[in-house]
């Protein structure tokens, strides 16, 4: 089977504060990556331009803020044919299809929208999918491994990128691209392929969530690991429960404490 056609799932956004819809906005600039894209719903079309023929399409998702002046009309509202409510924050009314909480994750937002690109594959407006593990939604089985092996170090302080380059070239991967932003980390899952990747979870000046996500989309057969303080031992049971949760929603096949623990980070790079 071909590489599937590009698809586009458009998200009707009511409320959230700025800084919010920033991060929203990074996450349909990262999907722009993926076969699967998502895409803010605009219903008014500029004056002078063209009609497009999506113009005239309902939004797939209406991403609602709870707490929003706005989300009582969502109350009332009768929802279009097919079309999915996710609300954030409390009041959520019967017919909402995910409800999230604040502090947003990112990660169960993208796992929220794949899934409804899989309800409409299934070829059904109302039915529920258990997406809690998805597997990614375009891979070529038979894409080729890179001969040269290369890793992505995602949000590390100093110390973490020395010992991660000792380790990673002990197990021959000797080229290990280093990034601290958004905008550099796309552009060189852009331009590379990786065996390897490595995410700071507790980095939080980065989409760390959405950018795991794109990683394991865009390289299917590379080890993606994860470190957080909210995985040691000393962390309270409901942060390693809930990193946990999100770590298998971004794609990411291991979990490390930090700080990082070298015979247990020896132990997964051994694999490739």
């Amino acid at each position: 089977m071909g590489a599937m056609h590009k698809q586009r799932i458009f998200v009707s956004v009511v409320g959230f504060s700025d800084v919010e819809r920033h991060a929203l906005n990074t996450v349909f600039r990262l999907s722009e990556e993926r076969d699967l894209s998502y895409a803010p719903w605009v219903p008014l079309i500029a004056p002078g331009a063209e009609a497009s023929p999506e113009a005239n399409r309902i939004a797939d998702v209406a991403l609602v803020d709870g707490e929003s002046a706005e989300a009582v009309l969502s109350h009332a509202k009768e929802m279009p044919p097919g079309q999915r409510l996710i609300w954030v924050g409390p009041g959520a009314p019967v017919h909402a299809w995910r409800v999230l909480q604040r502090p947003i994750q990112w990660a169960s937002v993208l796992n929220d929208l794949d899934a409804v690109f899989a309800a409409r594959q299934a070829d059904s407006g109302y039915l529920d999918l258990d997406v809690s593990s998805p597997a990614p939604l375009d891979v070529e089985l038979d894409e080729p491994v890179p001969t040269a092996k290369r890793a992505l170090l995602v949000g590390m302080d100093p110390q973490e990128r020395k010992h991660l380059c000792s380790r990673l070239a002990q197990a021959g991967v000797a080229e290990a691209d280093e990034v601290s932003s958004t905008e550099t980390a796309v552009a060189l899952l852009r331009r590379n392929r990786y065996s390897c990747g490595v995410f700071n979870l507790d980095e939080h000046q980065l989409d760390v969530w959405a950018l795991a996500r794109l990683f394991a989309d865009k390289n299917p057969q590379a080890l993606v690991m994860g470190i957080s303080e909210h995985a040691s031992p000393l962390a309270t049971w409901w942060s390693r429960h809930r990193v946990k949760r999100d770590t298998r929603r971004a794609g990411i096949h291991a979990l490390l404490a930090r700080p990082l623990q070298p015979r247990e980070f020896s132990q997964w790079v051994e694999r490739l």
